[in-house]
């Protein structure tokens, strides 16, 4: 990298996002992690200081609050001294229930945090990355919009939409010299996967599953990070509008 660029990593503050903030810092990225669990931003950023990167967090921020997001992006530019020019949309919740058990608030909580929050987050930067020409967004979104997952609508709903989203904006702001694609993880061994493994929403065990994915073994978030370090890199430039999974094989 040429030049000291400006990253910014949303749910930072532990397991993918945890694993994206970090490998950006290493690249050379002045990174941002937001979370809304500030002190878990604060400790990704303060062992990526240790190293002596650069990392700042940002805690207590809700993405699906647009206030909340344009303020954050304010704060992370003052910072920092400079504009976004590298957004990681990650932060997404989960429920996980019968489709006719589904609430309102349920429904739209999910909406909120996991299409709404990439959207304010894009509306905030991009302004900043057309003016200097040059920009990378890389959407997490999830291996289960290739097939559907019982039991989990809200959720598989709301990603689908940001692969939609992805594919949009990279049409419409390619010109400008900004790319948009998006990684769908499968199977990655996080504090929320080991949560659905103790609750036994996994169908088996993280081992079992691991079995049955064609490399063996479950994903890491360095695996996502590795991907993401890629379509942020300046040799990604021709790539844009894709879905690049990075799951063991699991989806083809």
């Amino acid at each position: 990298m040429s030049e000291r660029r400006i990253a910014l990593v949303t749910g930072g503050g532990s397991g993918i996002g945890r694993g994206i903030s970090q490998r950006l810092a290493e690249d050379g990225f002045a990174t941002a992690v937001l979370d809304l669990n500030g002190e878990a931003a604060e400790q990704v950023a303060a062992e990526s200081r240790q190293k002596g990167h650069e990392a700042v967090a940002f805690g207590g921020v809700d993405v699906s609050d647009r206030a909340q997001v344009d303020d954050a992006v304010r704060r992370v530019r003052e910072r920092f001294g400079g504009p976004v020019l590298v957004l990681v949309n990650n932060a997404g919740v989960s429920d996980v229930g019968r489709f006719l058990k589904i609430s309102d608030e349920t429904w739209n909580r999910v909406m909120a945090v996991n299409l709404d929050g990439p959207f304010y987050l894009c509306q905030a930067v991009v302004p900043d990355m057309r003016e200097a020409g040059w920009g990378r967004i890389v959407n997490i979104s999830s291996s289960s919009t290739h097939s559907g997952q019982p039991f989990m609508a809200a959720y598989v709903a709301s990603k689908s939409g940001l692969v939609g989203l992805t594919k949009s904006l990279a049409l419409e702001l390619g010109p400008d010299g900004i790319t948009v694609n998006t990684i769908p993880p499968g199977f990655i061994d996080t504090p929320m996967l080991r949560d659905s493994e103790e609750r036994g929403l996994l169908g088996g065990s993280v081992d079992h599953h691991a079995e049955l994915t064609p490399v063996r073994r479950p994903g890491r978030p360095e695996d996502i990070a590795a991907a993401c370090s890629f379509l942020v890199s300046e040799e990604a430039g021709y790539i844009t509008g894709q879905v690049i999974g990075v799951n063991g094989g699991r989806n083809t």
